[in-house]
């Protein structure tokens, strides 16, 4: 996965952690808006989280911010 997936992923789940706590779940659609205006980037993150990890539709994101973060 590219850094900047990566990065945006740990951002994204921190803030989600931040506003509702460490019990907070989310998909991979979380860390994109509600248009498709980068496809491969989608992509990417689809096929690391159900195809690489197989993944449930939502996991906590402690769990998802850890994981990119060991770069997993």
């Amino acid at each position: 996965m590219r850094s900047e997936l990566r990065k945006k992923i740990s951002e994204v789940c921190a803030r989600k952690i931040g506003v509702k706590g460490e019990s907070v779940g989310l998909s991979f659609y979380a860390f994109f808006a509600n248009k498709n205006d980068d496809p491969e980037l989608l992509m990417e993150a689809a096929t690391w989280w159900i195809k690489t990890h197989e993944l449930n539709h939502f996991e906590k994101a402690t769990k998802i911010k850890q994981m990119v973060e060991a770069g997993i």
